[in-house]
């Protein structure tokens, strides 16, 4: 009974914390939203090498705009491409995603691509909801993100991008929970240690 409690606890407090999370990102004006996401963009080139395939997600909810990357990134036969929910409660898959792509708002309300091919990415940068210092992000309880972390072989570098004003001493991580490898803010860029 005590493992239930608590169980349904952290679920409360998740619930809680993602709202808060969420009102102080769109408590930013705009010019603070797009410096801080320029300055995230700036560290990611400077931290990391472009990779082949790069999965980003459509920033939503004020999240870090980082689609300026794909600019720089991917040039010389490198691609990117957007995460799409095929089945709900499943991994997600990646279609190829440029800036000529037809998007539809899946059942979200998330611009994804309509056509184009499916790709495996070697890397993806995660909005950062809530995240820690130990490399655990929280996202918005759906889990799509974990699953398809766990089920990806090989596993893609998975970098977390968002605002420093999110980060919190513990998301309380559950043994779903997958650990990222980079966590890159407007402050700077850190490997994750583990």
């Amino acid at each position: 009974m005590l493992m239930t409690g608590r169980i349904e606890d952290n679920t409360a407090w998740r619930q809680a914390i993602r709202r808060e999370l969420q009102q102080r990102r769109q408590a930013l004006d705009p010019a603070t939203h797009a410096a801080w996401s320029a300055r995230i963009v700036a560290h990611l080139l400077a931290a990391l090498p472009p990779p082949q395939v790069l999965a980003l997600c459509w920033p939503i909810k004020q999240e870090a705009d980082v689609r300026a990357v794909v600019d720089r990134w991917c040039v010389a036969g490198r691609r990117a491409a957007l995460p799409v929910v095929v089945r709900p409660e499943q991994p997600l898959a990646f279609r190829e995603w440029s800036a000529s792509s037809e998007l539809q708002a899946d059942r979200y309300g998330i611009p994804t691509p309509v056509d184009g091919d499916w790709l495996w990415p070697d890397m993806i940068l995660l909005p950062l909801n809530g995240f820690d210092g130990a490399g655990y992000r929280l996202g918005y309880g759906g889990g799509y993100f974990d699953r398809t972390l766990a089920a990806l072989t090989p596993r893609p570098l998975a970098v977390g991008v968002g605002f420093e004003i999110n980060r919190l001493p513990s998301i309380r991580p559950e043994a779903h929970d997958q650990r990222l490898d980079w966590l890159v803010t407007e402050a700077g860029a850190v490997r994750c240690a583990g």
